[in-house]
């Protein structure tokens, strides 16, 4: 008899112990599944914003002698965008070139003839648009992001995410000078 009730007790702690280590992986896939959709969601505009920089680069040639390192540096962080397959990668590029287009308008003040250049207004008016669209889903992004750094490190699903190979991902940032900038000023 009493090696019945230990039986039923062994039974039901492996049961308990399997329950409880798929419970995690479930959780974890969900974790992992949430961010590359809320990736996928904000990818598209990253997308559109990256396709409107050669527009960028061709309004501001025709209208102003500008840097040429800073176009380049434009022209190189878009190629890379778009050639990278790494969402980590493409997060840290999207951080980069949103740090650059908000050089390149702010510069742009000092030029007379761009500010009053159709082309260019219509086109501000536009990675404006962009800019506000991927504002929009960065929250939901970061917010995907932070549940997924927290399931991952959590105690005791930490250990199954460390044999699964699940590695923290960065946060979709803004810049303190993106947070100091108040728009373009004509």
């Amino acid at each position: 008899m009493p090696t019945i009730v230990s039986y039923i007790l062994i039974a039901l702690l492996v049961i308990i112990v399997v329950s409880s280590i798929v419970s995690m992986y479930n959780k974890l896939v969900m974790l992992k599944f949430n961010v590359e959709k809320a990736f996928a969601n904000i990818d598209i505009i990253l997308k559109q914003r990256a396709d409107e920089i050669p527009e960028v680069i061709k309004v501001l040639k025709e209208s102003m002698r500008y840097e040429e390192s800073v176009l380049e540096k434009l022209t190189q962080l878009r190629t890379s965008f778009l050639n990278t397959k790494s969402n980590d990668e493409k997060i840290t590029l999207s951080n980069d070139i949103a740090s650059t287009l908000k050089n390149v308008f702010s510069v742009s003040e000092n030029y007379p003839d761009l500010k009053v250049n159709q082309n260019f207004l219509s086109l501000q008016a536009r990675v404006s648009q962009i800019e506000d669209a991927i504002s929009d889903r960065r929250e939901f992004f970061n917010e995907s992001i932070n549940m997924y750094n927290i399931g991952i490190n959590e105690f005791p699903s930490f250990i199954l995410a460390k044999l699964l190979f699940y590695k923290e991902k960065p946060l979709l940032i803004i810049t303190e000078e993106e947070k100091k900038y108040n728009g373009i000023q004509f």
